[in-house]
């Protein structure tokens, strides 16, 4: 009997724990996107006249504003690191239910960079074609020469939204929905769904972009089991965007308007 309730609590357990890692990290951007995309839809200016901002300053003195910015960072790795500490293997690879080793390094950091390209590109014009349409917000960059740390400080950003979203996102996700008896395919879809719902914010079209990323992502993944290059893609990316795109945005204002 003791033995029954343990195997039939095990699934609520499972849940319980996704709820928690989700609710201290992506679950609750994705509950900010999803009341910031509707407040955006419901006032009177369209979406194509408004704007969000990326990485903002969050203090106007500047020494205050790199500690926010550092902390920002920091605290928003905790959950990651919680992740780890849940599904850490006492025998090595001690991260291989997440799908991270670096016995390939060099391998999956040249993979990361080929998929970067066949994501990034396609996502400037899926970009362009939304803010043509009206159906993107416009991204404000933050500003690269507001102050000396201005440009590690976004790639550290970078780096935390690759780590964070793909070891959330896809690897603990992928882990604790197998546990669960879910499908391959209910799974891939699912975990697009919940990448294109926390940048829903951006607009619709920013959720159809990342779904299909998180559709390729999760497929890679499933049929290859190495998370590594999806960290290196995404961080390289987010680098672009936060470093490249608001270069793009000053040498051709009409193209970014």
């Amino acid at each position: 009997m003791a033995a029954s309730t343990s195997a039939s609590s095990r699934p609520r357990r499972v849940v319980a724990e996704m709820l928690i890692v989700l609710g201290l990290s992506l679950g609750a951007s994705a509950v900010y996107s999803v009341v910031a995309i509707v407040n955006a839809a419901t006032r009177p200016e369209p979406l194509g006249d408004q704007s969000t901002a990326l990485n903002p300053s969050l203090s106007a003195r500047p020494t205050f504003d790199l500690i926010y910015q550092f902390l920002a960072i920091f605290f928003d790795l905790v959950p990651v690191v919680l992740v780890v500490f849940l599904l850490w293997r006492v025998t090595r690879p001690h991260l291989g239910d997440l799908g991270i080793d670096f016995s390939r390094a060099g391998r999956d950091s040249l993979a990361g960079a080929g998929l970067a390209l066949v994501i990034g590109i396609p996502g400037i014009v899926l970009y362009l074609a939304g803010r043509q349409l009206g159906l993107t917000l416009n991204v404000v960059p933050a500003p690269l020469d507001t102050y000396w740390w201005t440009v590690p400080i976004l790639l550290l950003a970078a780096a935390r939204a690759g780590i964070t979203e793909e070891v959330i996102a896809v690897g603990y996700l992928f882990a604790r929905l197998r546990l669960l008896g879910w499908g391959t395919w209910t799974i891939i879809v699912t975990t697009a769904l919940f990448r294109g719902t926390y940048h829903l914010y951006q607009g619709p079209t920013a959720f159809i972009g990342n779904f299909a990323m998180g559709l390729l992502f999760g497929w890679l993944y499933a049929r290859g089991g190495r998370l590594m290059p999806l960290i290196v893609a995404h961080f390289l990316i987010d680098a672009a965007v936060f470093i490249g795109y608001p270069w793009a945005a000053v040498t051709f204002p009409a193209l970014f308007s």
